[in-house]
């Protein structure tokens, strides 16, 4: 199951062509075992996922669980230690119920400050290693600085972009995998 916001719920192309939906149509070939569901909603928070988490994972009992939050909680600013706190709750909560957990990691961009970007960023792998989870360092890593694959608000990847986040994030979530 993914959590996630607007990356994950593949605002502004087909949701057919977004990364997850991918990703569902790699593990059909290849762990057919394994279903995908997408409970990602564009504009999310880590308050907003913590507040459906429970509910989610009592209707779909997840095996694993890719957590996709952050993002917009940094675009607004808001503080590391909540941000940390709504991931924390969340990885107990998915842990509790069964599943492994595997952590998107996200950056914010230079202009929210040093200070701001280093502990927003510390804060994904601070909590995989706390909590033992699989960790995705960056979403976006290996194609953060090609305007040509992200729309026009430089924000969302664009479907060229897909095939590399699923990449990115198959890469740590097969460990995870039975």
């Amino acid at each position: 199951m993914v959590v996630g916001d607007s990356l994950s719920a593949a605002y502004g192309i087909p949701r057919e062509r977004g990364w997850v939906a991918l990703l569902a149509e790699r593990l059909k070939r290849e762990h057919p075992d394994y279903i995908v569901v997408n409970a990602s909603i564009s504009g999310d928070t880590t308050g907003g996922g913590r507040a459906r988490l429970r509910p989610l994972l009592e209707r779909h009992q997840p095996a694993v669980v890719i957590l996709e939050l952050g993002g917009n909680d940094g675009l607004r600013g808001m503080s590391v230690s909540q941000i940390r706190s709504n991931l924390a709750a969340m990885i107990r909560d998915a842990q509790a119920a069964g599943a492994r957990v595997l952590l998107v990691g996200m950056k914010v961009p230079p202009n929210y400050g040093e200070v701001y970007a280093q502990g927003f960023e510390a804060v994904f792998r601070e909590l995989a290693h706390t909590h033992r989870t699989g960790l995705v360092q960056f979403l976006l890593e290996d194609f953060a600085d090609k305007p040509e694959l992200f729309q026009p608000d430089r924000i969302h990847p664009t479907g060229e972009a897909q095939p590399l986040m699923l990449e990115r994030v198959l890469r740590e979530l097969k460990p995870l995998l039975k």
